[in-house]
């Protein structure tokens, strides 16, 4: 066993809400201003999801007072803290990237 099977199965351990491509999600970031941590929400569709284990990673865009933001967060990073389902979505593709131009 190799020192990253060791890394993912500790890593593994830690429970992630199921979503899909096109799901709605409420993404509860940790944000550090100075010598304190709060909670943020970051609010969007996901657009995109890659890789597995514990190099897995998704895209949420959101659109903010007219401008679209677009964020990617690893699945296993200390900075997310929840990730939940807002609202269920029904994407027959892999890929939305679309959305951004629209």
């Amino acid at each position: 066993m190799n020192k990253m099977d060791i890394v993912e199965k500790e890593i593994g351990t830690k429970k992630i809400t199921e979503f899909r491509v096109g799901d709605t999600l409420k993404v509860h970031v940790r944000v550090k201003e100075g010598d304190k941590t709060r909670t943020q929400l970051f609010e969007g569709v996901c657009i995109a999801k890659k890789g597995r284990g514990i190099n897995a990673s998704f895209t949420v865009l959101k659109e903010s007072y007219g401008d679209k933001v677009e964020k990617a967060f690893p699945v296993y990073s200390p900075i997310v803290e929840k990730v939940v389902v807002s609202h269920k979505g029904r994407s027959r593709r892999a890929k939305l990237y679309y959305l951004k131009h629209r």
